[in-house]
């Protein structure tokens, strides 16, 4: 018995799985160099971020960083009453953190084209702790870190 050879395809034609079957972009076939499909998260995938995106996501980490720093400097020195040191410490990095957020965020709604509300609802999550994670998560996700002609 002889098994039918498919050592030669035509173009457009996979050689692996059914011949005939056409190759697309992307399909992610094994040593074809390209990425497979999206995950299956129900999520699409946002464009590549900016520079100026990355910068507002490192910044917003290091805001919230220095956020929960000076909570524990808080309760380490109101609560425990042991040390003042991490008030001292945390107090003047997250000053600095929180000046630098503003400004990234106000350069980053401008160039990125965020518009006024959603300027003002970054501003706004400066304020509480922790708040700075979550809207770079949402502003990532739905692509207000890339370039706006990617939105579009």
């Amino acid at each position: 018995m002889t098994v039918p050879s498919h050592s030669s395809t035509e173009p457009g034609e996979a050689r692996t799985g059914t011949p005939g079957t056409p190759r697309t972009p992307g399909s992610g076939t094994p040593g074809s160099g390209t990425p497979g499909p999206a995950p299956a998260t129900g999520r699409p995938v946002a464009p590549p971020m900016t520079p100026l995106g990355r910068l507002f996501a490192v910044v917003a980490l290091v805001e919230a960083f220095t956020w929960a720093g000076l909570l524990v400097g808080m309760f380490l020195k109101y609560v425990t009453e042991t040390t003042e040191a991490g008030v001292w410490l945390f107090g003047r990095l997250h000053g600095a953190a929180f000046v630098l957020y503003v400004v990234v965020t106000l350069v980053a709604a401008v160039r990125l084209r965020w518009g006024w509300l959603r300027a003002l609802v970054a501003l706004a999550c400066s304020v509480p702790p922790l708040l700075t994670v979550p809207a770079e998560r949402v502003l990532r996700r739905t692509g207000y870190l890339s370039d706006p002609r990617a939105r579009a």
